[in-house]
């Protein structure tokens, strides 16, 4: 178990920003407008020789009510009790505040190891609030500048000294294990293509207020994320791990998403482009709806966009314990499914309910079903024999009186399955007998759903005789004229 290492404080005094520092990416959304963070978001956090885990964190507020900004103390608090250090910041450059005070009394009772951090300290302008900083009792503060970089030699001699003792713990406390394991991560009984060391990636988009939070920490057994009544609560695209019914996953909680009309704050593009980057790193989509309002045209661009970026997509209906009419509404989701998004033709769609768990054996399953079409692969004798039939069963146009000949089929790629025809004229081909080709292996190979990119390919004319004729009757003529 690594060590873990929380960073907690006021709004806006600059957490994100280290985060973002020591995990050298910028995972989490940064802005000045105070109370951008809201989830617990975890990073593999390094600093010199130093590994270890970091957690950003809410800005800690004094609301102990149901509110927003309660619900938001009360998942930071719990940060503080999950992790082996804490790393209070204040604003050097603001000093102490009676806020600060409140939550330095409040991390002594909780928290074993406490580290103080004085950020924005680049200058002489906070020379004054770093010596104020002494005045909390958690000792010699560490003077920071997470956006310049500065201080991270005086934080890591802090860390080391704990570093070393909590490796020395685990080594004590590590049970003996008789399984070996590569460095793949794959044992010696046999690999399966989803293991801890690579977890199946799955998003959970949809649009505000639709119940993906609730969802995920239905999942992974526990309030990991901020969830509420409030639409829009999720801003970062957050990702957990979790072992579902014994399969590793990575699961991304994603902001809801917006018509882009109306996405106006500079906070929730960033939001939105958050989510995005999530769908383009994931391997399936959990499209998630509500079955009150299904279907609406936010709905379907965001099932369309995990098409065209090749995701495997799974549509989860939630709410449905609230559903009166179930069997009526689901005839009508499944017409209106297919209707409304014919290039997901096939694709499963399950009705769950993440307040109570209903269905979640059912979307669990339909993921495994997603990701195993997503990269299924068809021998290229078989397609070869399918593409026969096809053309038998329905022959290609013949634009301006030239048919088009369709000579070889190929498997080039999966995730998501791409195939190669070999063909003349492949620019005179018209899309409808392209969809007929997609279908046909849609329905024929069993591939439900799942996106599959069709490329025909000119194959360059191997016809030696072409231009003979017209070269002998030249030579023919020449020869003629040369005996006149």
């Amino acid at each position: 178990m690594s060590l873990t290492l929380a960073i907690v404080g006021r709004p806006n005094v600059g957490k994100s920003t280290l985060f973002n520092r020591l995990v050298g990416k910028r995972l989490a959304l940064v802005d000045d407008q105070p109370g951008v963070t809201r989830d617990l978001r975890e990073g593999a956090a390094r600093l010199g020789d130093l590994r270890f885990t970091v957690i950003d964190t809410a800005g800690l507020e004094e609301a102990t009510d149901d509110s927003l900004q309660g619900r938001m103390r009360r998942l930071t608090e719990r940060a503080v009790d999950m992790a082996d250090i804490c790393l209070f910041m204040i604003d050097a450059r603001v000093g102490v505040t009676p806020t600060d005070e409140v939550f330095a009394e409040i991390l002594r009772k909780r928290s074993a190891h406490v580290i103080l951090a004085a950020n924005k300290a680049e200058g002489a302008a906070a020379d004054a609030g770093l010596i104020e900083a002494y005045a909390l009792g958690l000792g010699e503060p560490v003077r920071l500048s997470a956006e310049h970089g500065e201080g991270l030699n005086e934080l890591y001699e802090q860390l080391m000294p704990i570093a070393d003792a909590h490796d020395a713990a685990a080594e004590s406390t590590a049970p003996e294990t008789d399984v070996a394991v590569d460095e793949a991560g794959e044992t010696e009984a046999g690999a399966t293509e989803i293991t801890e060391a690579k977890p199946l990636q799955v998003a959970v988009v949809g649009r505000p207020n639709a119940g993906k939070s609730t969802l995920i920490n239905k999942i992974v057994g526990e309030e990991r994320l901020l969830t509420g009544p409030e639409a829009g609560i999720t801003r970062d695209a957050i990702s957990l791990r979790s072992d579902w019914l014994g399969t590793p996953m990575r699961i991304f909680d994603t902001a809801g998403m917006r018509k882009k009309a109306k996405v106006q704050g500079k906070l929730e593009k960033l939001s939105v482009s958050d989510g995005l980057r999530a769908v383009k790193f994931a391997e399936v989509v959990v499209v998630l709806l509500d079955a009150a309002i299904p279907f609406e045209q936010q709905d379907l661009r965001i099932a369309d966009l995990a098409e065209r970026e090749g995701r495997a997509v799974v549509v989860a209906v939630n709410k449905w314990d609230v559903e009166e009419h179930k069997q009526h509404k689901l005839r009508d989701l499944k017409e209106a499914f297919d209707r409304l998004l014919p290039q997901l033709r096939g694709a499963p769609l399950v009705t769950v309910s993440a307040r109570t768990g209903r269905g979640l054996d059912r979307l669990h399953d339909a993921i495994l079903r997603a990701h195993d079409v997503w990269n299924r692969r068809v021998p290229t004798a078989a397609l070869n024999r399918w593409l026969t039939g096809m053309l038998e069963q329905h022959p290609p146009p013949a634009p301006q009186g030239r048919r088009i000949k369709l000579r070889y089929m190929t498997q080039a790629k999966t995730r998501p399955p791409g195939f190669v025809v070999m063909c003349s004229h492949p620019d005179k081909m018209p899309d409808s007998y392209s969809r007929y080709l997609v279908n046909g292996l849609r329905d024929d190979f069993d591939m439900p759903g799942t996106p599959i990119r069709l490329t025909l390919r000119g194959q360059g004319d191997k016809n030696p005789y072409k231009g003979r004729r017209k070269k002998n009757a030249g030579a023919l003529a020449k020869h003629l004229k040369g005996r006149g």
